[in-house]
């Protein structure tokens, strides 16, 4: 693989303020809006976006959220009737601060760096849906089917600040880890895998300190976690795939 190279572009720039949410003492900032020029992307992320909850949003490893705008057709014809269809004509359904098109999941692996702009991006990780997305496309189980279809998106974290604008380029310049695409991890994840051999080999990856507790945590147990506080919330309801 000759590098740098091109891999894509940055269709949409997003930015969104942490405001009271769906469920009563929540807060979110996954409603995002378009911004036209520049903003300075820094170490904990884009210049006038925020987080509602940074226990699990934000800081150095979340800086940016990455979402494929290709995935949006295949949104719009699997949601059953009456789903927030409209979020699905814009960018920033998914909460979403990049909106990208020409890679995705499968095309993108873990500790990519990425120049955009005059900033330069690190893949972080893959992105673990969670109950929000319940709540906002009103489909009891979206953050089921987000990380069923593996098309979650993904995290950058800042490795050189820098001025970012809609319609940049997208150059890669660093490819470490080219058998570790951001789909395979994601697809451990949802497959419960806890085969010991291979978690070894994902935890010899440069991973954020979340994702190596998660993988750590299945070697030592030789079980995967449990998901129903992550997906459904303190509102747990369980959905099995007949019922969809």
């Amino acid at each position: 693989m000759t590098l740098p190279r091109p891999v894509g572009h940055l269709r949409t720039l997003l930015i969104g303020k942490a405001a009271p949410y769906s469920r009563p003492g929540t807060v979110s900032a996954i409603d995002k809006t378009a911004v036209s020029g520049s903003l300075m992307a820094g170490e904990l992320g884009l210049a006038g976006d925020e987080q509602g909850d940074h226990r699990v949003h934000g800081g150095p490893d979340k800086a940016v959220h990455c979402y494929v705008w290709q995935h949006y057709p295949a949104w719009r014809s699997e949601l059953p009737a009456g789903a927030q269809q409209p979020l699905l004509q814009q960018a920033g359904a998914f909460g979403e601060n990049f909106s990208i098109e020409g890679c995705d999941e499968a095309g993108v692996c873990i500790a990519d760096q990425w120049r955009i702009g005059t900033a330069v991006f690190e893949i972080s990780q893959g992105r673990q849906p969670c109950w929000k997305l319940n709540d906002r496309f009103g489909v009891v189980d979206m953050a089921s089917r987000v990380q069923d279809s593996l098309r979650a998106g993904w995290y950058l974290r800042v490795l050189v600040p820098g001025r970012v604008s809609a319609g940049d380029e997208i150059v890669l310049l660093a490819r470490p880890h080219p058998d570790w695409s951001v789909q395979r991890l994601l697809r451990v994840i949802r497959d419960r895998v806890c085969d010991q051999d291979e978690l070894r080999r994902i935890l010899a990856l440069p991973l954020p300190e979340s994702w190596r507790k998660l993988f750590q945590s299945r070697l030592e147990n030789g079980r995967a976690e449990a998901w129903d506080k992550r997906l459904q919330g303190s509102h747990a309801i369980i959905v099995s795939h007949s019922e969809r």
